[in-house]
C-alpha cells in the first residue's frame, strides 16, 4: 500500500477542527509547497507504516480493516504534517493510528471494545516496576516466541492490554510515550503491561497444553 502519491492530492487548506491526535489541523495559509509536504510526509510517516499496520491489525483484528484504519490515519497525518514539531515520529504516527483505529471500532464493532478497571492490583504494579530495571520472566518468554504464536496470543487478550504490550514489546516505546499516547498514568501503563505479559504467558501455555 503506497500512500505518498495518492495522498498528496489532499494537501490543500483544511478548515477542520482537529486531527486524529486531537491537535488543531494546520491550515498553512494555502501556500505550502506540495513537494515540501510530500517530502516531510515521506520522511516522517513512511518509515513507520509497518508499525502502523501492525498496531491497527492488533486493534481491529484483521489486515483488511487495519488497511482502512491506516489509510485514514495517513490522511490525518498528511493534513497534520506541517504541525509535526519533531521528536519521536513513530510515536506521533502511532498515536494517530490508535485514535483512528478506536474511532473505526466504535463505528463498526462497538461490542468488541473491552473496558478494564484502571485500579490495578499492587502485585501487578510491583511486577511492572521490576520490569523497568530488567526483563521479567514473562517478558523473557515473550521475546522467545515466534511471530505466529505471539500474534495469536496477543489477539486473545483484551484491547487495553493488547495495545500496551504491542506498543512496548513490538514497537519499543517507553512507558512515558505509551502513557501520553493512551492518556493514562505511567503506573497504569506499567500495571497493564505486567498483566498483559502474564495473560500472554497463560495464553501460550494453554495453547501448548
Amino acid at each position: 500500500m503506497t500512500f505518498a502519491n495518492d495522498l498528496a492530492a489532499d494537501t490543500g487548506p483544511d478548515t477542520g477542527t482537529s486531527d486524529a491526535t486531537g491537535e488543531p489541523l494546520p491550515v498553512a495559509n494555502g501556500h505550502a509547497d506540495g513537494d515540501t509536504v510530500r517530502a516531510r510526509f515521506n520522511c516522517v510517516v513512511l518509515p513507520h507504516l509497518d508499525a502502523a499496520r501492525a498496531l491497527a491489525r492488533h486493534i481491529t483484528g484483521n489486515a483488511t480493516d487495519a488497511d482502512d484504519v491506516v489509510q485514514d490515519a495517513c490522511l490525518q497525518a498528511l493534513r497534520a504534517i506541517l504541525a509535526y514539531g519533531g521528536g519521536n515520529a513513530r510515536a506521533w504516527l502511532l498515536t494517530i493510528v490508535r485514535h483512528s483505529a478506536y474511532r473505526w471500532m466504535r463505528k463498526n464493532r462497538p461490542q468488541a471494545l473491552v473496558l478494564v478497571d484502571d485500579l490495578e492490583d499492587a502485585a501487578c504494579t510491583q511486577a511492572a516496576i521490576a520490569g523497568m530495571s530488567g526483563r521479567t520472566p514473562e517478558a523473557a518468554l515473550i521475546v522467545k516466541l515466534d511471530a505466529a504464536r505471539l500474534a495469536a496470543a496477543i489477539a486473545s487478550i483484551p484491547a487495553p492490554f493488547r495495545e500496551t504490550v504491542v506498543l512496548r514489546e513490538v514497537d519499543g516505546l517507553d512507558y512515558r510515550a505509551i502513557a501520553r499516547m493512551t492518556q493514562v498514568p505511567v503506573g497504569t501503563v506499567m500495571s497493564r503491561l505486567a498483566r498483559a505479559r502474564r495473560r500472554l504467558v497463560a495464553a501460550v501455555g494453554g495453547a501448548a497444553s
